[in-house]
């Protein structure tokens, strides 16, 4: 593939980008964390649902490794419901605000930060197959250029018997932007696959639409459906759900519309998926 995955202009780069992208998420009324402050969670209605099936009777004694954590609300939630949180995010400013956080919150003992490039995890946590459920979700697999690698990072960690929870963006919604389409609709922008990333200059923030970033370009990578579930196979992971949405937690295009509870979706017609998820286990038996 020829990226450095431990270094390089595309890591400094995303890195310059969302060290920036703090101040302006936790000041954002998108990560208001109230619920967060009264003991309560902000998972998203997604995760929340999917969490809720998998253990119906809570989250209690559950050591869970939350990856690409950014400033830690969903670790901190998961905390909150009763687990013991393991969170890593590449971005210095981001695990500042979550250890700051978790202490306000009387969590520290319960919810611990590390500062790691995702590539980085197993030499920064080396902690094999010692978690009931490693956790991703929304906006963490597009900045990374090697998916394969990521899910034997995600295997690595997961004990026997335990689950990987997984929910972001639907790559056939990131082939779109904008709105320059028939009736308003987002407009092919994208190739749905691509071995080269898109080098992005754009200074915008899907949380503040004021803000003007300084440290604009980014570099991000899609994965198509297929790249992704044969990346957790190959890694020894079993896909047990897979499920597509209509709805995402971000105004993912200018023609979604509100959906309630911090979600977006068409204002019609489900043109097409706009996210999924799925949960992936542990292979017991080995592939024919």
């Amino acid at each position: 593939m020829g990226v450095d995955l431990r270094g390089g202009e595309w890591l400094d780069d995303n890195l310059a980008n969302w060290d920036e992208r703090v101040a302006v998420h936790v000041a954002s009324e998108m990560y208001d964390r109230t619920r967060l402050r009264e003991g309560g969670d902000v998972l998203d209605p997604i995760v929340r649902e999917t969490l809720a099936r998998l253990y119906p009777d809570g989250l209690e004694g559950l050591r869970v490794l939350h990856l690409q954590c950014h400033f830690g609300s969903d670790t901190l939630s998961l905390a909150n419901l009763g687990a013991t949180v393991v969170g890593i995010d590449f971005s210095p400013q981001a695990v500042a605000e979550a250890r700051r956080m978790a202490d306000e919150l009387g969590l520290s003992q319960r919810a611990r930060f590390i500062e790691a490039n995702v590539y980085d995890a197993r030499h920064m946590l080396p902690e094999p197959e010692s978690f009931d459920l490693v956790f991703t979700s929304w906006g963490t697999i597009g900045w990374l250029p090697d998916v394969a690698e990521w899910a034997r990072i995600v295997s690595w960690f997961v004990k026997p018997g335990g689950r990987f929870v997984f929910a972001d963006g639907h790559p056939t919604a990131f082939v779109f932007d904008g709105d320059g389409g028939p009736g308003g609709l987002p407009a092919f922008a994208y190739p749905y696959a691509n071995e080269s990333p898109d080098i992005i200059d754009d200074p915008s923030d899907y949380a503040d639409a004021e803000v003007a970033l300084a440290n604009a370009r980014t570099w991000e990578w899609t994965h198509p459906l297929g790249e992704v579930v044969a990346a957790l196979r190959d890694a020894g992971l079993d896909i047990e759900t897979f499920t597509e949405h209509y709805r995402v937690p971000w105004r993912i295009f200018p023609a979604t519309v509100d959906l309630g509870d911090g979600m977006y979706g068409w204002p019609a017609e489900q043109w097409l998926p706009l996210s999924y998820e799925l949960v992936a286990v542990p292979r017991t038996t080995p592939v024919e």
